[in-house]
């Protein structure tokens, strides 16, 4: 089960120690969180995570100290659940380096059509509140990580 989720203020995020939800914004990604409770340190998501309405799009990709990989999808697509596990790879690999996050272009149509996306599984990377590359149909990780790494500013932050 995902421990972290996304709203518009930022990433949800459950203690592991406490099971207390805190707030980690999206403009301090990067820097280190801890618990109000228990004061366990917080991790950033090492997995994909869902967006759930256009405002949440819109604040991921606008506000996030960190690229924001997007992989507009379908729940019908083959090609689409072929890319998952690859984007689960990818979303591990960038703990503290970047962000993935899944558009069901199913869920959420007008974020389609405001983006033109005219095939799926489509992967636009993200930064600064700006699309910066796309790319369309299946690919192995290590693709999307060259892909993600070509065309963004990536820091190391967490190891």
């Amino acid at each position: 089960m995902n421990t972290i989720e996304l709203n518009e203020s930022g990433l949800l995020a459950t203690c592991p120690s406490c099971g207390r939800r805190n707030r980690l914004p999206y403009e301090r990604l990067g820097q280190t969180f801890r618990c109000g409770n228990c004061h366990t340190e917080l991790r950033p998501p090492s997995e994909p995570l869902e967006v759930k309405s256009e405002t949440v799009f819109d604040a991921v990709v606008g506000r996030s100290a960190f690229p924001v990989l997007v992989d507009f999808w379908a729940p019908w697509c083959g090609p689409c659940k072929m890319v998952a596990p690859e984007l689960a790879r990818i979303a591990a690999e960038g703990l503290g380096k970047w962000l993935v996050v899944k558009v069901n272009t199913e869920e959420l149509p007008a974020l389609a059509q405001r983006f033109h996306i005219s095939g799926i599984p489509t992967l636009a990377l993200f930064q600064g509140g700006r699309e910066v590359a796309r790319q369309s149909g299946a690919m192995p990780a290590a693709a999307i990580r060259q892909f993600i790494q070509q065309h963004s500013t990536v820091h190391e932050t967490y190891r």
